[in-house]
């Protein structure tokens, strides 16, 4: 175990800094930490742990007897609480970095890295591993509702990260999962993303292929069927490679050709895929062998194919089927991830992180399976760093075509991104409309909500879609919807 330290967090708020953190003073640490901007979940989650946080950044913040300081990547060079770390010749290190040292050493790390989908297949996993007793530390990227939080320290061998490929630190530009030294890795799939960084997809392969080539030879990595740019940087491995994929239509339904190309191309795949509005059910094979039938209260394609990677990967871990099936069955889900925040009048609002064009899609034709009957409203903002970009413009209106209403807002802090290359919400929309949909453009979240309120109908599910808080918007909606005059 590392000696007990004394470590100060700049930037501690952020998720990963918030989850390390928790880990840190679960450990025995003294932690300590400043932020810019404080607000929950992970605020909340810092009380809970009794960690002090600092509002906004003064060299004060750092404590005369600090042995360490942890500098999360959102953070420059010149930022005056790193001057002075570097004045005081402080030792620091990365997110990313303290998590390999403080963590990971010793432990068998399964690391979940892909463009989508890493938040809850690595939740998934950790939940598994937890029900079935083997104690799993775990950091994660988004908040688990099985374990009501977003790390765990665990007791067990094994740790579940989920692998971000956003880059480390001022001075460290190599992305964050060159840092975990996967024993074991799923890799969901590879798409161009974070344009803020990557010049292009050729770059983000690049990286994928050096994380890839860090699994051991006694190592395993599970990978998504049917991608040319994974299947592009796997060949050579040392280690064993298995496919995973399930139907290629959006119903789920497998017909006998369906199946022969599936048998053909992975390892693990799945038939007989049922949809209630519980979720799914299914019949797993491996390797040509029927292996069982699993309940999965997860919708959708994407999510079906979350859970193959996550029984492939239970399975060579020694987890017997019963254990598989009952850690699937009796996942709770992630924060943000088809969250229904409240339901008034009929009208369900739900919450989602989708902010990347594959994933709005996937989240749309899961809900319109789900819910078939309800009239389904996407209203969506656009505020990561590629989704405020033009590099998908064309992609954003094919990636709406499964809703019945689609609101599109104004870019988040559109002055971060130069004119010549924002994404043109309101081309979004008047092409939209072009193709026969109801779309609207409508600036703030609070014109929306007016908006909304005008056309919206019992029976109607409201999924709002962003990376960031949205300006409150859920919660403005369902308040507007309690009132007395609403939908009138």
């Amino acid at each position: 175990m590392n000696k007990v330290e004394r470590i100060h967090m700049i930037a501690i708020c952020g998720t990963g800094m918030a989850a390390l953190a928790g880990l840190l003073k679960k450990a025995g640490h003294q932690v300590s930490g400043s932020d810019q901007a404080i607000y929950p979940p992970m605020s909340t989650l810092l009380e809970q742990s009794g960690i002090p946080c600092k509002v906004g950044f003064d060299p004060q913040h750092i404590d005369p007897q600090t042995d360490r300081v942890i500098i999360g990547n959102a953070v420059s060079r010149d930022n005056v609480e790193v001057v002075e770390t570097v004045r005081r010749k402080l030792p620091y290190l990365s997110m990313a970095a303290a998590l390999e040292q403080f963590f990971l050493k010793g432990k068998r790390a399964l690391v979940v890295a892909g463009t989508h989908g890493k938040t809850t297949t690595s939740s998934l996993l950790a939940s598994v591993l937890v029900s079935a007793g083997r104690d799993p530390g775990a950091m994660i990227g988004g908040w688990v509702k099985n374990f009501d939080s977003n790390h765990r320290l665990g007791g067990g061998e094994l740790f579940v990260v989920e692998g971000d490929e956003y880059d480390t630190a001022f001075f460290d530009k190599e992305p964050k999962f060159l840092h975990y030294h996967p024993d074991h890795a799923i890799l969901t799939g590879i798409e161009y993303d974070h344009a803020d960084i990557f010049e292009s997809l050729s770059v983000i392969k690049g990286h994928f292929k050096k994380f890839v080539e860090l699994i051991p030879p006694e190592g395993r990595l599970l990978i998504a069927s049917g991608s040319p740019e994974i299947e592009s940087i796997v060949s050579g491995l040392p280690c064993p490679v298995e496919r995973y994929g399930t139907a290629l239509d959006d119903t789920l339904n497998n017909d006998a050709s369906t199946r022969a190309l599936l048998q053909d191309r992975c390892d693990w795949w799945a038939d007989s895929v049922k949809a209630r509005e519980e979720g799914l059910d299914f019949k797993v094979w491996y390797l040509g062998k029927e292996m069982g039938t699993i309940r999965s209260p997860l919708i959708g394609r994407h999510n079906l194919n979350n859970a193959l990677a996550v029984i492939g990967l239970a399975y060579h871990l020694g987890l017997g089927w019963k254990e598989i099936q009952k850690g699937i069955g009796d996942f709770s889900g992630v924060k943000r991830r088809q969250e229904i925040i409240g339901t008034e009048r009929d009208i369900i609002v739900m919450d989602d992180f989708a902010h990347h064009p594959t994933a709005i899609s996937e989240t749309l034709a899961a809900l319109r399976l789900k819910y078939p009957a309800r009239r389904l409203w996407a209203v969506f903002e656009p505020r990561s760093a590629t989704s405020r970009r033009n590099i998908f413009q064309t992609a954003f209106v094919e990636a709406f075509q499964t809703a019945d209403r689609i609101v599109i807002a104004d870019l988040h802090a559109p002055e971060k991104i130069s004119p010549d290359r924002r994404l043109n919400p309101q081309k979004v929309v008047s092409d939209l409309v072009a193709r026969g949909k109801t779309a609207h453009f409508i600036p703030t979240p609070e014109g929306i909500v007016t908006e909304l309120l005008k056309d919206l109908s019992p029976g109607d599910l409201v999924c709002i879609m962003s990376c960031g808080g949205f300006g409150g918007i859920h919660q403005m909606l369902l308040s507007e919807l309690k009132a007395p005059a609403a939908l009138k």
